[in-house]
């Protein structure tokens, strides 16, 4: 069998990576403004060095050849011709010896013992007759009119580029400004405004940047009203439902027992949890919430929030893998850890399983994982692909309320399956963790003793929770009955 030779793709070679400020508009506007200017100093001054020359040759054409004229007319008369005209002068160019045997007259400038000499020849008895005269002054003045083409062209080149750096780094500063402006629209601040004075004035008129930032800020506005529009609706839908819900719930409690009455309770319960849901979107959507920050153990928050969920009969796991100190508003995080596990056992599949890695928590379960829209865009209200359980507003409350103790709440899909919900929180390094004096180290006792009791005292408050929701029960048995 014969084998086919193997052709191998020749890999061809990387482009140098440019640094990232040669992308900026001022350097690609500084190096079309450099080369613009160098190919009109050299085209002005070829155009001047080629007219100069020409006539600085010109003249001294006339004059060697006006010379070799009256050097003519004496040598015919036979009266003497001088120092500089002569037959067959040593020194006369090969070519201009050539065109004067050929019965022409021409001139040719060349070196004579170092000076520039402008020669002329002509016939003479079958003979070149020769005259010269100097050339150096004509030289140099084309020597100084070369130097000062160069000297202007540079400092024209220098000031235009200066004039024209300066002129685009006044519209970049603006375009920078609008650039800066839209982010921090787009991270939330609806009352960033470009405000650019040539957008203010009707009289004045408006280049292409002042007309992008106007409409920049136009946008802004109209985006605000909408979205204040829209959080006004929603706090006022939610707080107009509170009321009726608090009369129906209590209404809803008065009827006899029965699979109605329970049909009754648990919609109603739903109402309220929708309604207090959607005023917590509206606050958040406020800006207006308050962070009561303070430094917490993270492993006994977890274990608190997973205890109340195994309460409430979703089952869920802890997995401890470093214990770490945290700096956070304890409420805040345990309502988003509790959103997260709700949402694990309503949307994903068991076992959920709750994981504490220093500062980061995760939340998985072994279900179909999130949906692309939500990996993309991140949660959505009102919207839902598993089932049409739920109404999306619980995902969104804890990128919500993540967002307000300062946390980063990512969202993802495990490889083996199953939906992964990472909450990365500010984590808090004590100063007695460093060797320092022993001051120190009683602080560090004293932080550990008090967050010992709070541990204990959190506790004592989950057992008389639960003692007192045990008692309301039994009262409200006896009450049926």
């Amino acid at each position: 069998m014969s084998r086919r030779p193997v052709t191998r793709r020749r890999r061809r070679p990387r482009r140098p990576r440019l640094p990232a400020w040669t992308a900026t508009l001022t350097w690609k506007a500084a190096v079309f403004i450099a080369v613009m200017c160098c190919a009109l100093a050299a085209l002005l001054g070829a155009l001047v060095h080629v007219s100069v020359t020409r006539q600085t040759v010109d003249q001294a054409r006339e004059k060697a050849l006006s010379k070799l004229e009256d050097m003519t007319e004496a040598y015919e008369a036979g009266e003497p011709m001088g120092r500089f005209g002569a037959v067959d002068p040593p020194g006369l160019p090969a070519e201009l010896r050539a065109l004067a045997l050929r019965g022409q007259r021409g001139t040719v400038v060349s070196d004579v013992d170092g000076r520039p000499t402008m020669w002329a020849a002509g016939p003479a008895d079958g003979r070149a007759l020769a005259v010269r005269i100097d050339y150096s002054l004509s030289a140099q003045t084309i020597t100084g009119l070369d130097r000062a083409i160069l000297g202007s062209s540079v400092l024209a080149i220098g000031t235009t580029l200066l004039m024209g750096a300066f002129a685009v780094t006044r519209v970049t500063r603006r375009l920078h400004l609008t650039a800066q402006v839209a982010r921090r629209i787009s991270a939330g601040d609806l009352d960033a405004r470009v405000n650019d004075p040539r957008t203010k004035d009707p009289s004045r008129p408006e280049d292409e940047v002042a007309t992008v930032s106007g409409a920049l800020d136009t946008m802004a506005s109209t985006l605000q009203g909408k979205l204040l529009s829209e959080q006004r609706f929603t706090a006022d839908v939610a707080h107009e439902l509170r009321t009726p819900l608090t009369g129906l719930s209590a209404a809803a409690e008065l009827l006899p027992p029965g699979r109605p009455a329970e049909l009754v309770r648990d919609r109603v319960r739903t109402m309220r949890a929708l309604t207090e849901d959607l005023l917590e979107i509206s606050r958040l959507d406020a800006g207006g919430e308050t962070v009561d920050l303070d430094i917490h153990e993270l492993v006994p928050l977890a274990e608190r929030v997973v205890r109340m969920s195994r309460s409430s009969g979703a089952e869920t796991d802890l997995l401890i893998v470093r214990a770490t100190r945290v700096e956070t508003d304890k409420r805040r995080l345990e309502r988003v850890l509790g959103n997260l596990i709700a949402n694990a056992h309503k949307h994903g599949e068991r076992p959920v399983v709750v994981s504490v890695d220093g500062p980061v928590v995760s939340v998985r379960d072994h279900g179909t994982g999130y949906p692309e829209y939500l990996l993309e865009h991140g949660p959505q209200r009102f919207r839902t692909e598993s089932g049409g359980k739920g109404h999306g507003l619980g995902l969104t409350i804890a990128v919500g309320q993540a967002a307000v103790i300062g946390a980063e709440l990512e969202f993802g899909n495990a490889q083996e399956g199953g939906a992964v919900a990472r909450l990365t929180l500010p984590e808090y390094v004590h100063l007695a963790d460093c060797p320092e004096s022993d001051t120190a180290a009683d602080d560090h006792s004293a932080v550990e003793t008090d967050t010992a009791a709070d541990h204990a005292a959190d506790r004592a408050d989950d057992d008389r929770a639960t003692d007192h929701t045990d008692m309301e029960r039994a009262e409200s048995t006896d009450r049926q009955t």
